[in-house]
């Protein structure tokens, strides 16, 4: 059953995505890097934009890049969409490696052993002129993924797993 109310979470979430073209704006917050983006325009994704963002959201420690899942792009878009806002999105962690990971796992319980940032689906945010209830509230709405609401670490944990939410620290 759990499974099925999931395949009928996914399909109404596609169903809210915009055919118009999808367009995101990111600060770094780590490397300073800023980035606009339409990743995608004429029913498709934009190859040359999936590049630019999977460079800014990669693991800044080790300069290592993964493809992030175009399905968190369109969460994201979509997010942006409900807040009402065009600032850009406020990058705190996209991609991680595993060696990162491991070293982030050993220092806080907060972070999982099997990360989905490791897999390129999952980012941790803010959005300036929203607090994090607002985020965390529109996440939820969507029930597209994890939602972790960090309010004392200042950002919202946003990924396109299984639809489960928490609260940490």
């Amino acid at each position: 059953m759990a499974a099925g109310i999931s395949v009928m979470s996914r399909k109404a979430f596609a169903s809210v995505v915009p055919t118009a073209p999808r367009s995101l704006a990111f600060d770094n917050l780590h490397t300073g890097e800023r980035l606009h983006a339409v990743y995608w325009a004429g029913g498709q994704y934009v190859p040359e934009s999936l590049a630019e963002i999977d460079h800014l959201l990669r693991d800044f420690r080790t300069n290592e890049t993964k493809a992030i899942a175009p399905n968190l792009l369109d969460l994201l878009c979509t997010i942006t969409d409900r807040l009402g806002t065009n600032r850009p999105i406020q990058l705190i962690s996209g991609y991680r490696s595993p060696a990162t990971n491991a070293r982030l796992h050993a220092r806080s319980s907060g972070v999982a052993k099997h990360s989905l940032h490791m897999d390129g689906m999952a980012a941790d945010i803010r959005i300036p002129g929203h607090n994090l209830t607002q985020l965390r509230d529109v996440a939820l709405s969507l029930r597209a993924g994890g939602v972790g609401f960090y309010p004392h670490s200042d950002f919202v944990h946003v990924d396109v797993g299984h639809v489960r939410h928490w609260t940490g620290v």
